[in-house]
């Protein structure tokens, strides 16, 4: 398998940021009662953990390790700054809406984790490859548990849509169940709870059961040798 190919397996199913390290729930369990916030702020830790990661690895030789936790959280923090600056100016509606889970990406574990133990260790293409990989993977679960909430709360999907694509995006909203009065826990945060249990359960047994398929090898025997 080659490098790339590892850093795209642990990023989206191996070592998911959500459903196996347990990094950024605050904000994964917050925001995803509609695919729409999920899709948004998940894009926005995506892009961070690439610029972090990619900035730490071109650093990584010229910082010295008793300071290097404080450089990363200043990489971190300028990122996040200039992202939440751009949300502002361009998707302002969804912005207000993500409210304090956009500046507090700084604080989110899964990025600094990723600088310290890849991003520092790895050259930029590596580095660029694991932010990605790992973003995506966190957003897949945003998206993920977004659409579960949003089905069962409001029994639609891609609910106010034209909050990050515009005005024509309106019509891309898919309604599940018509006349649906909702379902109200779904969209509560213990409703957030349930869902990523059930879908962090859900991954566990198809890891079993792909363990389970792979053939066991047999150790082949050592020859007897003459005393």
């Amino acid at each position: 398998m080659s490098e790339y190919s590892k850093i795209f397996r642990d990023g989206m199913w191996t070592t998911n940021v959500a459903f196996v390290q347990l990094l950024g729930l605050c904000p994964l369990l917050a925001v995803t009662n509609t695919v729409i916030n999920g899709l948004g702020l998940g894009l926005a830790t995506t892009l961070t953990l690439i610029l972090s990661n990619v900035t730490v690895s071109l650093v990584r030789n010229l910082v010295r390790p008793e300071i290097r936790i404080p450089v990363f959280v200043i990489i971190i923090a300028s990122v996040v700054t200039a992202i939440e600056l751009a949300m502002n100016a361009w998707f302002h509606d969804l912005y207000k809406i993500l409210g304090i889970f956009i500046p507090l990406i700084v604080t989110n574990c899964s990025i600094i984790a990723r600088a310290e133990a890849f991003a520092s260790k790895n050259n930029v293409p590596h580095s660029f490859a694991d932010g990605l990989f790992m973003g995506l993977g966190f957003t897949l679960v945003l998206i993920t548990l977004g659409a579960i909430r949003e089905g069962l709360g409001f029994g639609t999907l891609f609910r106010q849509a034209h909050l990050m694509f515009g005005e024509a995006a309106r019509s891309l909203q898919i309604t599940l169940i018509s006349d649906y009065q909702g379902f109200l826990l779904a969209i509560l945060p213990p409703g957030a709870f349930f869902g990523l249990g059930l879908l962090i359960a859900a991954k566990n047994i198809i890891d079993k059961r792909r363990a389970a398929k792979k053939p066991l090898t047999v150790p082949a025997p050592v020859a007897a040798t003459a005393a």
